[in-house]
């Protein structure tokens, strides 16, 4: 039995939200959601993904669990009134667990209401979290990325960053995630004002260089005013053997617009 459709009418009621609000937040039809919860059809897996990933519950809890009688269970258990979702919340500040050890991991799906939500607890709350050995005492992120930008970097790769509290912790050529307003989450390269001051870059003090690993790509500018926040990478996760392969047509293109960027560079410099 799939308790699917009475699950998702129970997290939205946890919420107070109206189908409607549920049904933008899954970015799918409210009647998709009506007919979910009376059971008249079973949610697609790519929207009980979607689901499990935005209200941090795994897919096996989703389909075959009553969360209102795990709610109702753990109450009784714990002596009090704890919803579900505030008892996962709940685990994730484990006193047996250091908080400065603790992940927020962002995927790509979640790359889009990041931008609003990246100071909202109940937010974050509803991302989930892992932990790394290696690292030290911090405040860190991971956000899932996508596309050849950065290559050899592969799409798919989760970088780990710490929390950068002030522009000037920026080092030169270092790679960062920036999340601005104008593009959201980006994984690239900064270029500091006093590397561009050197290339006569004009309004440096207003603005940063963000640059790609991949030559094919053009470095851009952005507004300083307009970056949220910046983590520095400190660690690359991604899956054995997903490390692409350049063919010749992609080298050709590499060496090509390395030229075009050299010779733009000597007429500046000249």
């Amino acid at each position: 039995m799939s308790y699917a459709g009475k699950n998702l009418k129970y997290i939205r009621k946890q919420r107070e939200w109206t189908q409607e609000e549920m049904a933008n937040q899954l970015q799918i039809k409210r009647s998709l959601v009506g007919a979910y919860e009376e059971e008249r059809a079973e949610p697609r897996l790519e929207v009980m993904e979607t689901i499990c990933a935005k209200f941090s519950i795994s897919l096996e809890e989703f389909l075959f669990q009553d969360l209102a009688l795990l709610n109702a269970q753990g109450a009784q258990d714990n002596g009090s009134n704890n919803s579900y979702m505030e008892r996962r919340r709940a685990l994730k500040s484990d006193k047996t667990i250091s908080l400065s050890s603790m992940v927020t991991f962002v995927p790509v799906k979640a790359a889009a209401g990041y931008l609003a939500g990246y100071a909202d607890p109940e937010f974050l709350d509803e991302l989930n979290t892992f932990t790394l050995p290696m690292l030290a005492p911090g405040d860190y992120r991971a956000f899932e990325i996508i596309g050849d930008s950065m290559l050899p970097t592969p799409s798919g790769s989760v970088i780990v960053g710490e929390k950068v509290g002030d522009f000037k912790e920026v080092k030169n050529s270092n790679t960062y995630i920036v999340v601005s307003n104008a593009d959201g989450v980006v994984y690239k390269r900064i270029i500091t004002n006093d590397d561009r001051a050197k290339e006569g870059s004009e309004n440096n003090e207003n603005k940063l260089t963000l640059l790609s690993d991949n030559p094919l790509y053009e470095p851009y500018q952005v507004n300083a005013t307009d970056i949220v926040e910046i983590w520095k990478a400190v660690y690359i996760i991604h899956k054995a053997g997903a490390q692409p392969m350049w063919n010749v047509d992609q080298l050709a293109g590499v060496v090509n617009n390395l030229q075009d960027q050299i010779t733009s560079l000597k007429k500046k410099l000249n």
